[in-house]
């Protein structure tokens, strides 16, 4: 697998959990990684970031730690799916 087919599936994963964690009904699909997050989307509270981890977490194998997450991390889908790549790449 490339990096670029590492990198689309990712933000796939990423777009399908924010998806079905927010009940957004398909407007993932028009998220760009500058799509702003936190703040932007109502859906997005802490009880949705809490589960977004957990998600991120059991469907895509890594662990993220409490000191780990920041409101900068959720700020938009670019900076979401760079902090999963990093965790990934660990």
């Amino acid at each position: 697998m490339t990096i670029l087919e590492q990198d689309l599936n990712t933000e796939k994963e990423i777009l399908s959990l924010l998806d079905e964690i927010l009940c957004l009904n398909g407007r993932s699909s028009d998220f760009s990684r500058n799509t702003p997050l936190l703040g932007a989307i109502p859906e997005l509270d802490s009880m949705a970031v809490v589960a977004l981890i957990t998600g991120m977490e059991e469907r895509l194998g890594f662990a993220v730690d409490d000191d780990e997450i920041e409101g900068s991390t959720f700020a938009t889908l670019g900076s979401l799916i760079d902090f999963v790549e990093g965790k990934l790449a660990n």
